[in-house]
């Protein structure tokens, strides 16, 4: 059965967005890029909440024209072919080989199907909800050298205990950290 991984990014003092929303912190050097490009060849489907999809559909579509960096001309035109789901209640439309669901229960019958993984980028909120749901099997943090102060936080609290494994920990760039959790199942 496929794995939904979730891919964050978050501070030292744990928040993925600072106190107004910032999200210019992160910094992509080459061995980071390289990791996150690794992650895109696991999976068939990008998967997002409506905040992160917003975000992501004003950058991504014409992010490898514009001054961009290596791994934005990289990425660019995968993020454009890979189909992509959307978890909303409130988003009315969406394109770019997007489909939107209503329900995170939805995500059973999707996730049943044939196919690569299914990859959870940002969406905090998200998330929790499929921690709740059980549905998250692999939980990859990049830690980031910087002290927000306050903002979202990367985790919301889980209404009981859930056992995590590390699976893998390194360095990228000499400056950030990823910390590779799988869920452990009884």
């Amino acid at each position: 059965m496929r794995k939904i991984i979730y891919y964050v990014h978050q501070s030292l003092d744990g928040f993925i967005e600072g106190p107004n929303g910032e999200f210019d912190w992160p910094v992509l050097g080459p061995e980071l890029s390289e990791y996150s490009m690794s992650l895109t060849e696991r999976v068939d489907l990008f998967l997002y909440g409506r905040t992160v999809w917003e975000m992501m559909s004003s950058f991504w579509p014409t992010a490898d024209t514009t001054g961009a960096d290596e791994h934005e001309i990289t990425f660019a035109p995968i993020w454009r072919e890979m189909p992509k789901l959307v978890l909303s209640t409130t988003l009315q439309g969406a394109d770019w080989n997007t489909e939107i669901i209503r329900d995170a229960e939805a995500l059973r019958e999707i996730k049943s199907r044939p196919g690569k993984d299914i990859l959870l980028t940002g969406s905090a909120t998200v998330a929790a909800t499929l921690t709740e749901l059980g549905l998250l099997e692999e939980y990859h943090v990049i830690v980031h050298p910087v002290l927000l102060g306050g903002g979202k936080p990367v985790y919301h609290p889980v209404k009981e205990r859930l056992s995590l494994e590390l699976a893998e920990s390194r360095t990228f760039d000499n400056r950030t950290v990823l910390l590779r959790h799988d869920l452990v199942r009884s």
